[in-house]
């Protein structure tokens, strides 16, 4: 990335596309209808709560960083998507049950105008659910081209000068790129010829980078990050990132290994299991599903200890990952997780963490995040995979052949100093050796 000379203002409507218009994406419209009411507060959110550090402490310079970076505000935002299901947003919220009614009824009016657009459903993805307001194509191909024109007549109707597209849709069957994967020319190819290894999510992906429009995968889907994906990126000039948002069991291993690293203690075995009963929780007791979200959990905790530079403590390190799907929770998920870790001289203990969270409170303020850090990136002239991004997800997409960074504190670190960078100040390295010269 070259950095920006200057930062476009953020001026006129941003619409934020949402593939997928269930409990977290609901969640995320009607806390941000509530938030620009005045009427609660946008808690989570680091666009609307969060403060920047610049210059030397002595300055004390610490402007909020909706003051400090052009973003949209909450007012500007125009709400849109697809859903395979018909059920207007409030619906659809109401349905969810992650809401308190009173929540609901405040914005009952907006979310029932927004009704999502028929959705991209190949039910081999995502085996668990049964799609009743889907389109039809003769192709892959043309599927992209009616997402496109979607997405063309969102822009007009709404009045929007900008978009922006933030996955909100299941986790799809595990997957692998192979050589449709490998170039624009192959997967469009593969499109016109009905390609089984193109998923829905990609085809939503394809289209709004064709239509120049930032995407962000909050699934673990194979979905941006593949070779024909970073050559449309880079030709359109578009900025991708994902995938997968790291909310609740996640989040708390991307708090408390980086701590246990920084320490030298030693882990033997982390198990962890989570009980969830929303519609994420249905998709995912399809075991290729699982799969995947299985994978994006995994890969966590091996970036964090480095158990090849760190053998003694970590190489033995038993990790195990568990979901079930029980209805009576919806999307109130239970992560319990049993840590043994090791100390001085070998000696063992236990930690034990229950976390009772509920998903989608904990996703809604990352898509609102991204969907405003995402607009902001295009207007610097951003594109392709966003590194910078990663503090909101399990699983940072990177350049290629570069691992990811998971230390949740790092990413906070690298995101904050993009932001300052962006703005021609001086990034900031916790040195501090000027105050004791």
């Amino acid at each position: 990335m070259k950095q920006p000379t200057s930062l476009r203002p953020a001026t006129g409507k941003l619409g934020v596309l949402l593939p997928g218009m269930g409990a977290v994406a609901t969640t995320f419209i009607a806390g941000a209808l509530l938030a620009r009411k005045g009427k609660a507060l946008p808690i989570g959110s680091l666009t609307q709560m969060g403060t920047i550090r610049l210059g030397l402490r002595t300055e004390k310079r610490e402007p909020k960083i909706s003051d400090f970076v052009p973003l949209a505000s909450l007012d500007q935002l125009e709400f849109g998507g697809w859903d395979i299901f018909p059920e207007s947003a409030l619906e659809a919220a109401e349905h969810a049950k992650v809401l308190e009614p009173h929540h609901i009824k405040e914005v009952a009016d907006e979310l029932a105008a927004i009704h999502p657009m028929k959705g991209v459903f190949y039910p081999g993805y995502v085996k668990r659910l049964h799609g009743t307001h889907t389109k039809t194509a003769a192709s892959k191909a043309e599927m992209v081209e009616q997402v496109r024109e979607d997405i063309r007549t969102f822009k007009k109707d709404k009045g929007c000068d900008r978009l922006v597209a933030v996955w909100c849709g299941s986790t799809e069957v595990y997957s692998l790129a192979n050589g449709v994967h490998s170039s624009v020319e192959a997967f469009e190819a593969a499109l016109r010829k009905d390609d089984p290894a193109i998923s829905n999510a990609q085809i939503y992906a394809w289209a709004c980078m064709k239509e120049r429009v930032p995407f962000a995968n909050g699934a673990p889907n194979l979905c941006v990050d593949f070779p024909a994906a970073w050559d449309l990126a880079k030709e359109c000039r578009v900025p991708t990132a994902g995938k997968d948002f790291k909310t609740g069991q996640t989040l708390m291993k991307t708090i408390l290994a980086p701590g246990f690293k920084a320490r030298m203690l030693g882990l033997h075995g982390w198990y962890s299991t989570n009980i969830l009963g929303n519609r994420d929780g249905e998709v995912l007791d399809d075991p290729d599903s699982f799969k995947t979200k299985e994978v994006s959990k995994l890969g966590v905790l091996e970036h964090i200890l480095q158990p090849e530079l760190h053998k003694e403590l970590y190489a033995e390190l038993v990790h195990k990952v568990r979901i079930d799907y029980y209805p009576p929770r919806g999307d109130a998920k239970e992560g319990w997780d049993n840590i043994d870790l090791f100390g001085w001289l070998g000696y063992p203990m236990q930690i034990k963490v229950n976390f009772l969270c509920r998903d989608s409170i904990l996703a809604a303020p990352v898509v609102l995040d991204l969907a405003l850090f995402m607009d902001l990136a295009q207007r610097a002239g951003f594109h392709g995979t966003q590194e910078w991004l990663s503090f909101y997800f399990k699983s940072p997409m990177t350049a290629p052949d570069l691992y990811p960074e998971h230390d949740l504190f790092i990413q906070l670190m690298k995101l904050k100093n993009t932001l300052r960078w962006m703005k021609g100040e001086d990034v900031i390295s916790h040195l501090g050796t000027e105050y004791y010269d």
